[in-house]
């Protein structure tokens, strides 16, 4: 039940929701000025972070022969 179509489903639109959350809390702190540079380099440098781990458990699951589930990478992306 755990990686079921539902699962998937329900965790990529929570993904969905906590993402554009976060997206809107930002656009606001840098609309009023209440952001810093560090903050911005921040989050580009957490997505970059993000893509790399990602892409580094694709190659470590294609090596060993078993596919990284659509599961595994909603719930890395949910982690961040």
């Amino acid at each position: 039940m755990l990686n079921s179509p539902w699962t998937l489903a329900f965790d990529s639109w929570s993904l969905m929701l906590e993402a554009s959350a976060v997206i809107a809390m930002r656009t606001a702190r840098f609309a009023t000025g209440d952001a810093t540079a560090a903050e911005a380099q921040r989050m580009v440098s957490e997505k970059m972070e993000a893509a790399a781990a990602l892409q580094m458990q694709a190659i470590l699951a294609a090596m060993g022969g078993s596919p990284l589930g659509a599961h595994q990478v909603v719930r890395h992306y949910r982690g961040k």
